[in-house]
């Protein structure tokens, strides 16, 4: 059976979400905590997106295939459901920076990554002092000067749509830079703290923190509004895009389709992306 874990972490003391030898990682307190939930020697969990270093995840989704026997054995004489019982057992295992919100048995066809359509992050800003809260530091970037939110909004309206982000992204060997960017919108919450919501179908190395860099720029007045669109175009790394500090940003949601279009879409996302 495949199991789809819904888990949130708080990215500030982990190196990061895929396993590295030595290092503190989120995946690799996570398939530790289910490896002596199962009673297993080893266990390998697919993610819906590898956060970096310090990037935190409100709604970050995985899964993992078990043998039905092993999961039930894992719950020993507890009279809860087994999935329940093991949801219970990893939050008694696992440290507080990380907590599994749910465990369901995931329907036919789905895949953490590859079934997804789009994954949501927030990026959030306090650039006024009063806006700069201690309780919240490790989730807010503190910005020195105010920002021109429409500005901003301007220049993103240019990174909407299907586009080659090698602009943004740090290249990978045989990776593609093509992203369908759906959403790219910087709004104040109700404290008053901008906040960016960026969706896509999925998004490449540095993507996300890259494009926020280039419309702090802009929204600052740095640079014009067509800056972003200048940068865009260029096809290659700007080296005046600063890619921002990563504690600002965290993976808010994961969507995935219904029945079978969750395999159809597994297959899609297989395939290398184009213009």
């Amino acid at each position: 059976m495949r199991i789809r874990i819904d888990l949130a972490y708080d990215g500030t003391d982990f190196s990061g979400w895929a396993t590295q030898p030595r290092l503190r990682t989120v995946q690799g307190t996570l398939e530790a905590a289910l490896a002596t939930a199962l009673r297993l020697q080893q266990v390998r969990v697919v993610v819906a997106g590898r956060t970096d270093t310090g990037v935190h995840a409100r709604g970050q989704v995985a899964h993992l295939d078990l043998e039905a026997a092993v999961l039930a054995a894992s719950a020993g004489r507890s009279t809860e459901p087994p999935l329940l019982a093991l949801q219970r057992r990893l939050n008694g295992i696992l440290p507080a920076d990380l907590r599994v919100h749910a465990v369901t048995e995931a329907p036919e066809g789905f895949d953490a990554r590859f079934s997804a359509i789009w994954r949501r992050y927030a990026y959030r800003v306090a650039d006024t002092p009063e806006l700069v809260d201690p309780l919240t530091r490790r989730h807010v970037l503190a910005w020195p000067r105010p920002l021109d939110l429409d500005a901003m909004n301007e220049a993103a309206g240019a990174l909407v749509g299907l586009r080659d982000f090698a602009s943004f992204c740090k290249r990978r060997e045989g990776a593609t830079t093509v992203r369908t960017l759906l959403e790219l919108e910087w709004q104040r919450d109700e404290l008053g703290v901008a906040t960016a919501r960026v969706v896509a179908d999925a998004f490449c190395h540095n993507m996300v923190r890259s494009l926020m860099g280039c419309l702090l720029a802009v929204g600052e007045g740095r640079h014009p509004v067509t800056w972003a669109a200048e940068v865009m175009s260029a096809g290659r790394r700007d080296p005046r895009v600063v890619v921002v500090q990563a504690h600002g940003l965290t993976l808010e949601e994961v969507g995935y389709p219904e029945g079978a279009e969750l395999l159809a879409q597994a297959e899609r996302a297989r395939a290398r992306r184009t213009l």
